[in-house]
């Protein structure tokens, strides 16, 4: 019997097994055990020289779960690794390797221990660090602002440092083409040290408002609302518009040789005699020669003894002062069938005085408890200042030119504005009591009489001729008010001792501080109405873009030309005009979009190189055209209507 080729030993062997220790070059097609057990090995990069690709050998994957395995086995460590932990070596076959792009594994402090340490076996999540983006630009992989992918990394709070590099050349924009300008390349403008353009194009139709601002109001309402007048202002100027135009059908009242259509306006104080001594009426007139409106305050009954006395009203037209009514002129008519003396004055439509407005519940009739008219709350102390402020500037104009108001009554102070007051009918005393010549002197501290019985009666809600006790007035004035302006009322009401005389001058510098606050609020108001000013600014242009626009569109008579809408620039213009204002929705339903319509104009009447898409009503045709041609384009267009016309001058 032949001898056997193996040993003993050998035979005992599985098939397929290798009598001799697995080399480097063997252990690559066998995979690690670390990938079956826990499905990763973190040697891999460190020198493990077994297979750990899962889909390489299947047969091994086959062959290895036929074996029994323990989970709870510990992590397997190769016998080589020691000598390849500090300086690792490769064989010849890991260049064919696909590349490898650790995820911050090399820098974690878990795996630089070295394989002996038992801990550090152990899979620590904590110990690898989180992944933290930065927002540096990196000058070595991007190149003039550009990605690798050729987008553009665009910085508003780098761009700044960009543009300060650019050549310095004065933007002026006032010229359409920027290109025409030395130095400018196309139609971009560079800035200067001296003017800070930014670097993307102005949007001229976005216009900063002028404060101050209203908060309360959503984004989607504030383009509309800040182009036009608030809604109580615009109620306000309405009415009083109203009140203006308004006449009188049927009117009985006489037609005078100088003013017209005259409507009456004061009809509570009719039988009130006590102030002029004559019953009085007040009407609204229109003058024949100019036109204008304005108030005529008649005393019935008058009969004029002196021609020397209606003279003394040209004295008070020197008189321009903004708490004072003024006065034009003073005439005798017989025309309401009686001797009637009549003052021009200035007409403020729908003034009130302040016996109406603050003693109205003591005037009328006094409503039943629990009715629809409760009595009226006290005047604040800061009203009640401002009302002496301008009663003091009242009379210091009238006593600067040797005058007397001689007229200071809550019945004849008429409230024209929110706290705007303005002394009336003050000249007719001086026609009416002509003949009963006082000092000037006498009258001017009259005044300060009138003026303080005047505030006590606003101060206390009672009127001027119950004021019998003035004592007690001002003890009922003191438990609501502050010293100080008891103080003032005092001091009015109090006669100069003689031979002084109080001044006009030294009652203003007692109450400058409160001078200087009604000054404040006045500056304040009118800061008010300037901002509102400049949203009418705006709707000047663009009603100027509208009257262009519909003196273009569909005018067929022009040149005889039957076709002037279709052709041209004319054509362009008609889509415009349908892109604005005759858009639909999906149901065919006008779009009254007033934001939308706005936005067209502005940026039409500023150029803007916004392009937008113009399509035929039966959508067969369709332009892209920008807001700078279409502005030239109506430029054209009504030039050539200006030139067959001798009236184009008023645009």
């Amino acid at each position: 019997m032949a001898a056997s080729r193996f040993a003993a030993s050998d035979l005992r062997r599985p098939a397929g097994s290798s009598p001799k220790p697995k080399g480097r070059a063997e252990n690559k097609d066998t995979l690690c055990r670390n990938v079956l057990i826990y499905g990763h090995c973190r040697y891999e990069d460190q020198g493990c020289t077994f297979s750990h690709d899962q889909n390489k050998n299947s047969s091994n994957q086959a062959d290895m779960s036929r074996r029994a395995l323990n989970v709870e086995s510990p992590s397997f460590t190769p016998a080589n690794l020691q000598s390849v932990s500090k300086k690792p070596t490769f064989s010849t076959q890991a260049a064919n390797a696909p590349t490898f792009t650790p995820r911050g594994l090399g820098a974690s402090p878990a795996l630089s221990a070295t394989p002996a340490d038992p801990e550090a076996a152990i899979f620590n999540p904590a110990a690898i660090r989180e992944f933290t983006p930065s927002f540096e630009l990196n000058s070595q992989g991007v190149s003039n602002g550009s990605n690798q992918d050729g987008s553009v990394n665009y910085d508003a709070f780098a761009m700044a440092s960009v543009g300060q590099s650019l050549p310095g050349v004065q933007f002026n924009p006032y010229v359409d083409e920027q290109g025409g300008m030395p130095g400018a390349a196309g139609g971009f403008y560079q800035p200067t040290a001296a003017y800070n353009a930014p670097l993307q194009p102005l949007q001229h139709h976005l216009y900063a408002p002028v404060g101050p601002y209203r908060e309360d109001l959503m984004p989607y309402h504030r383009l509309t609302h800040d182009f036009f007048l608030p809604d109580k202002i615009r109620e306000d100027l309405q009415k009083k518009a109203e009140a203006s135009l308004q006449v009188m059908p049927n009117s009985q009242l006489p037609q005078m040789e100088n003013y017209h259509s005259l409507v009456p306006l004061d009809t509570n104080h009719r039988n009130n005699a006590n102030i002029f001594s004559y019953p009085s009426w007040i009407y609204k007139a229109t003058a024949s020669k100019t036109g204008n409106l304005y108030c005529l305050r008649r005393l019935e009954g008058f009969r004029l003894t002196n021609e020397h006395a209606i003279r003394s009203v040209k004295e008070w037209r020197k008189i321009d002062n903004a708490n004072v009514v003024t006065i034009h002129d003073a005439f005798t008519a017989r025309a309401f069938g009686d001797s009637s003396l009549i003052f021009v004055q200035d007409y403020h439509p729908l003034a009130k005085t302040l016996a109406e407005v603050h003693l109205a519940q003591l005037v009328s009739p006094a409503p039943a408890p629990g009715g629809r008219f409760p009595a009226k709350s006290p005047i604040s102390e800061a009203v009640l200042w401002g009302y002496i402020s301008q009663i003091a500037n009242a009379l210091k104009s009238i006593h600067s030119i040797n005058l007397a108001a001689r007229c200071i009554d809550v019945t004849k102070i008429i409230l024209t504005d929110k706290n705007r007051i303005r002394l009336n009918a003050c000249s007719i005393l001086d026609v009416v009591q002509f003949e009963m010549r006082r000092p000037m002197q006498e009258l001017q501290q009259d005044d300060f009489m009138q003026f303080g019985r005047t505030i006590l009666s606003l101060a206390t809600s009672t009127p001027p001729a119950q004021l019998a006790n003035v004592n007690a007035s001002i003890e009922q004035m003191a438990r609501s008010y502050s010293v100080e302006l008891r103080d003032t009322v005092i001091w009015l009401l109090t006669p100069a001792q003689p031979p002084s005389q109080k001044t006009i001058e030294e009652f203003i510098r007692g109450i400058a501080g409160h001078i200087v606050t009604t000054l404040d609020q006045a500056q304040h108001h009118a800061d008010d109405l300037n901002s509102e000013l400049f949203r009418e600014l705006e709707n000047g242009r663009i009603a100027r873009l509208l009257l262009k626009l519909g003196a273009i569109n569909e005018r067929q008579e022009f040149d005889g030309d039957r076709t002037w809408s279709e052709n041209g620039e004319r054509y362009m213009l008609k889509l415009f005009r349908d892109y604005v204002f005759h858009q639909v929705d999906s149901n065919g339903n006008p779009v009254l979009d007033m934001g939308h319509m706005l936005r067209c104009l502005n940026k039409l009447d500023a150029g803007t190189e916004e392009r937008i898409c113009l399509t035929s009503r039966d959508e067969q045709t369709s332009f892209i055209v920008s807001y700078k041609e279409l502005r030239k384009q109506l430029g054209n267009a009504f030039g050539e209507l200006q030139k067959t016309s001798k009236q184009g001058r008023g645009f």
